[in-house]
């Protein structure tokens, strides 16, 4: 399975940054502790995640203020912006950081979000069409040729963008993706495969403990496999990881589903889940591990609230 010989790699995503002094101040802790990637999400309204500054910007910060720490989108909603704009944008930030930046992007999900500002909320299978076009054109710009592209959802014709991106053939893309569409597309245009919980309809996430049980992961890999064909082997697949690090990883394990509203499973179905990690730091590891071999994720992101006490994780784990 992919990523089952691949070295582990963690990021952090910023939930927790507001100012320009937590930029660098985040950005430095996370390199220190040993993490690959700080990344940024995408939402320019308070809820679900909370204040946030533009993403792209901030990283720039974030990249000139640390050396070796990799930076990244987890993700940026393509419908924001047109692929022509960010391929200069994700272009002058590779440079801007020698070449440590890693572009996520989705198809957009947060239905309140396109509504308060305006925006066409379409259906999922137009969203997904554009966001499957966006990375093409994107990848066909990063090269440096002059493109022309005519698709159903953009039109380019004869564009260059400036500048080049300093990692060559472009910056690693990374497609968030929790539906079959989506996966299918990652397996064939991603570098790395971002597994989520599906958007539905309603323009929100999928609560439900199924979309995030051992059968439902080992499927979406699955699916992911189909579509990439021979460059499976060349996937890193990643996941956002819930943790808890504590002594009696059972009762972990509980506070774990009391804290995502399913309090009464028991602390072994918790455990089991992909999502989820809870115990002493060597516990986690060997729970890592077992996830690697098991689906082939290698690529761990925790909350900045969790970055200090996963921190042992990263360090017993960190490129082996």
């Amino acid at each position: 399975m992919a990523g089952g010989g691949r070295r582990f790699r963690f990021g952090v995503v910023g939930e927790s940054i507001r100012s320009a002094e937590q930029v660098v101040a985040e950005a430095g802790r996370a390199e220190d502790l040993g993490y690959s990637t700080l990344l940024l999400r995408d939402h320019f309204q308070r809820e679900p995640f909370g204040d946030q500054l533009a993403p792209l910007v901030a990283l720039t910060a974030a990249a000139r203020a640390t050396s070796m720490l990799r930076v990244g989108t987890l993700v940026l909603d393509n419908d924001y912006r047109h692929p022509v704009l960010l391929a200069q944008e994700a272009a002058t930030l590779d440079v801007l950081s020698g070449g440590r930046f890693e572009l996520g992007i989705g198809a957009g999900w947060l239905r309140e979000e396109y509504d308060r500002a305006g925006l066409p909320f379409d259906p999922a299978a137009v969203r997904v069409g554009r966001l499957e076009e966006s990375v093409q054109v994107l990848k066909r710009l990063f090269a440096g040729d002059a493109v022309t592209f005519s698709g159903t959802h953009y039109t380019v014709t004869d564009m260059e963008t400036f500048p080049r991106p300093a990692q060559r053939p472009h910056p690693p893309i990374l497609v968030g993706a929790g539906s079959r569409r989506m996966l299918g597309i990652a397996g064939r245009e991603a570098d790395i495969v971002g597994i989520l919980p599906k958007a539905l309809p309603n323009g929100t996430i999928s609560q439900e403990l199924s979309e995030r049980s051992p059968e439902t992961m080992a499927q979406k890999i699955e699916w992911v496999r189909e579509a990439a064909g021979d460059r499976f082997p060349d996937l890193e697949l990643s996941t956002i990881v819930s943790v808890v690090v504590a002594e009696d990883h059972h009762a972990a394990a509980e506070r774990l589903a009391a804290r995502r509203g399913w309090a009464g499973l028991p602390a072994e179905r918790v455990l089991d889940l992909p999502s989820m990690v809870a115990g002493e730091p060597d516990r986690i590891a060997e729970q890592l591990h077992a996830r690697r071999e098991r689906y082939g994720l290698s690529y761990f992101v925790v909350s900045d609230q969790d970055m200090a006490g996963f921190s042992p994780v990263v360090q017993r784990l960190s490129g082996g």
